[in-house]
């Protein structure tokens, strides 16, 4: 019988989405999965959908007052017994976990069956349940080179694997950026993840509407525009004769990708992996609830490789947006370099190499061999 592997995860897509990517590398290499989650699970579709699923009891303990930290707690310790009892049923070769609190419990349930274990972490900053796992698990695979919150003590079993990434997304590495020749249409792709960034329906038609009328008439714009927003938005772009693909979750993003000459986005782990792989340039906009300020970090990184622009959501005005806009859409040499930046540190062969990494530690041959994931210099102290 082929080895079996579960995966444990839940939560958000940047948990979810590598967690996929994976699978799916996983069972071509003939490993029989399984999958342990939150109450979530039942929406899965795709790689994830068709697998074995276990459900077990979880809650985020972050952002909750006194009475909901206890309840969170409370909740995590059932679900520790109930993921225990599976895979003490399972007996898997490995336990993978993506991050987040739905895989806290599978994850510490199988470091004291005493099983092999693998942590995923998405972001450049170390993830607080991952933070709490360091130290019990075999491996830890980083998508960033310089990890924040990763200890000194944990560095020798972390490696740099990067962030998983759907096959649709790792195949536009070989897409060339595309040439924005004088007086022809520049594409700009605008999207706000899963749920969409009220911000950018705010702020950026009031930007693209201070632009010079000769560089607006030559824009294409996709945006993802959230529900009570959209008519709204619609309404500003038609009174500026713009063309614009307006909608509410963009299902295309390959194409949007394969097309766009500037992407404005958010700064999760899974937009740094795709829009890096794709090879795109991009303004960043992190969002500034997030936990740890971790998409300010996997900002940084994109930044720091010439890859991107960030601005803060506090200095985001239409008046700042429309002065970078005008910079660089009159650029387009500025554009093409920071894509070639950006590409430069994009990994679509990441999905592989967590694959490599799960691999080796069943196989007990270090068969990954790559390079070691470092702690950022902010985590230093």
């Amino acid at each position: 019988m082929s080895r079996l592997i579960v995966l444990a995860t839940g939560g958000t897509g940047g948990h979810v989405f590598p967690a996929q990517a994976l699978a799916e590398e996983l069972g071509a290499r003939g490993y029989r999965l399984a999958l342990i989650t939150d109450r979530r699970g039942d929406a899965y579709s795709g790689p994830l959908g068709s697998l074995e699923t276990h459900t077990i009891s979880a809650a985020g303990v972050s952002g909750r007052g006194k009475l909901g930290v206890i309840s969170a707690l409370a909740r995590l310790g059932v679900g520790y017994f109930q993921a225990r009892k599976f895979l003490k049923r399972l007996k898997p070769d490995a336990v993978v976990g993506f991050g987040g609190y739905p895989s806290l419990p599978a994850m510490m349930a199988a470091s004291h069956l005493g099983l092999k274990t693998v942590v995923h972490e998405q972001n450049a900053v170390l993830g607080r349940a991952n933070r709490l796992l360091a130290s019990r698990v075999d491996r830890i695979a980083a998508s960033f080179e310089f990890t924040a919150e990763l200890r000194a003590r944990d560095q020798k079993k972390a490696v740099w694997t990067g962030n998983p990434v759907r096959p649709e997304i790792a195949a536009l590495a070989n897409r060339p950026y595309p040439e924005i020749a004088a007086d022809s249409s520049i594409n700009i792709l605008i999207t706000g993840g899963s749920q969409g960034a009220a911000v950018f329906g705010q702020t950026v038609p009031a930007a693209l509407g201070l632009l010079s009328a000769d560089l607006r008439k030559r824009l294409h714009v996709t945006q993802q525009v959230r529900a009570e927003q959209l008519n709204e938005v619609e309404a500003h772009y038609a009174d500026m004769d713009l063309a614009a693909d307006l909608r509410p979750f963009l299902n295309d993003i390959p194409e949007q990708l394969t097309a766009a000459h500037l992407v404005i986005c958010r700064a999760g782990a899974s937009t740094i992996a795709e829009i890096s792989t794709a090879g795109r340039p991009a303004i960043l906009v992190p969002y500034p609830y997030a936990v740890d300020d971790h998409q300010t970090a996997n900002a940084a990184r994109l930044c720091d490789a010439a890859g991107a622009w960030m601005t803060p959501q506090s200095d985001l005005t239409a008046e700042s947006l429309a002065a970078r806009l005008t910079e660089l859409l009159n650029n387009p040499r500025t554009l093409a370099n920071a894509a070639q930046a950006a590409a430069r540190i994009g990994m679509p062969e990441a999905t592989y190499q967590l694959a490599d990494v799960v691999e080796g530690l069943v196989d007990g041959n270090g068969k990954d061999g790559l390079k070691p994931a470092k702690r950022a210099l902010e985590a230093a102290a």
